[in-house]
């Protein structure tokens, strides 16, 4: 543990708090976070920490130790979420209506500029590079992608992010190695049978029923054709068929999501899929378009850096701090650089009963335990630095 980080992070907390609810204040969504983005390089220049502007939004920053070593990438995502807040009684809720940063993404921004800021303090100790993102569009799985795109990765050894966890208790740090996150694909299903007179139904060839036959069939694939070893998820969140009572349904869209944590699963349920509903449309005399878009891939924690994570923390923070929370079926899109290098991605909790933060992620009630933050910023500089500091890895 480095006791200057530590002083440091710990003399910022008022700063820290302040730049989060600066953040919170005015939340902007998927690649619209320009002035989000206007914010962090003004704070970026305020420190001298060099940085580029990302396409569309978002910014990346480095800090190049005296020392030369490895490159490792810390990355906070910075869009907001299209939520209405209800928490009326904060003094700094959301300012814009409709959207709210109703999953922590102020919380990590703030946290990883307090990091940068101790970090480029004693960037004579650190051997090696540390890059940070400051990421656009995470919420719609699409901006770590495009930050790879624009050559974030190249170069990188490994990589490092945090999110804040509702349901963790307030300082609370989990990184176990493994599963942390699943892979999200999205399922567009398009029946389409030939409409009629609900009189006569012999004349025609219902997209209602291929579209009931599908969605009541659909999960006999995680039932019966998934190795029970093997988690996974397929929901149908959207189903829409037919436009009059009397008129039997020509059409039927289909939406939903399938979540997995490993490729073997992911590829079988997607082709199974196809294949279910291609028999059903062929049985009931319909045809079908099947649109599979894989979304975002698996965060997985490579086994030594999650050790990593868990010895730093518990240097920084003491044994109680660990506690180990069991993978979840949600989605993040860090697991795009986890394809790229080895890495690690921790949960800091902020769930507080006392404080009210304890509701779920995405709900206009979500608050986070601000004295979690510190703990947070300090793991993603100490981490930085033990990572930086090994002999070999």
């Amino acid at each position: 543990m480095n006791q200057k980080i530590k002083d440091k992070v710990s003399t910022m907390e008022a700063t820290l708090i302040d730049f989060r609810r600066t953040l919170h204040q005015h939340p902007e969504i998927a690649f619209e976070e320009i002035e989000t983005t206007n914010r962090i390089a003004e704070k970026l220049e305020e420190l001298s920490i060099p940085y580029k502007r990302m396409d569309p939004t978002g910014i990346l920053a480095e800090i190049n130790g005296e020392q030369d070593g490895k490159t490792i990438l810390l990355r906070a995502d910075i869009d907001a979420l299209p939520v209405t807040e209800l928490n009326d009684h904060l003094d700094y809720r959301s300012q814009v209506k409709d959207k709210m940063h109703a999953c922590g993404h102020d919380a990590h921004t703030a946290m990883l500029m307090t990091a940068a800021a101790a970090l480029n303090e004693i960037k004579a100790e650190i051997k090696g590079t540390v890059r940070l993102l400051f990421q656009p569009a995470e919420e719609v799985a699409e901006g770590a992608r495009k930050m790879i795109e624009q050559g974030v990765i190249e170069g990188v050894d490994n990589v490092f992010g945090i999110h804040i966890w509702s349901e963790l208790e307030s300082g609370k740090v989990s990184c176990p190695p493994g599963p942390s996150f699943a892979a999200a694909d999205m399922l567009t299903v398009r029946f389409k049978g030939k409409g009629g007179h609900a009189a006569m139904p012999h004349q025609t060839v219902d997209a209602a029923v291929m579209a009931s036959q599908f969605v009541s069939t659909l999960q006999t694939i995680v039932s019966r054709e998934i190795d029970p070893l093997h988690s996974a998820v397929v929901t149908i969140g959207k189903m829409e068929v037919g436009s009059r009572f009397n008129v039997i349904a020509e059409n039927a869209l289909l939406e939903g999501t399938i979540r997995t944590f490993d490729a073997v699963t992911r590829d079988k349920i997607e082709a199974s899929i196809a294949q279910y509903a291609e028999h059903i449309a062929l049985l009931y005399g319909g045809t079908v378009e099947v649109d599979y878009e894989r979304k975002t891939e698996p965060v997985v924690n490579e086994t030594h850096s999650a050790k990593l994570v868990q010895s730093v923390a518990a240097e920084a923070f003491g044994e109680s701090a660990l506690q180990e929370e069991p993978p979840t079926m949600g989605a993040e899109d860090f697991g795009y650089y986890m394809a790229e290098a080895t890495g690690a991605f921790a949960l800091v909790g902020s769930g507080n009963e006392t404080k009210d933060t304890c509701w779920a992620h995405h709900h206009g009630r979500f608050n986070v335990d601000e004295a979690a933050l510190k703990v947070g910023a300090e793991l993603y500089a100490q981490y930085t630095l033990a990572y930086l500091d090994q002999s070999e890895f």
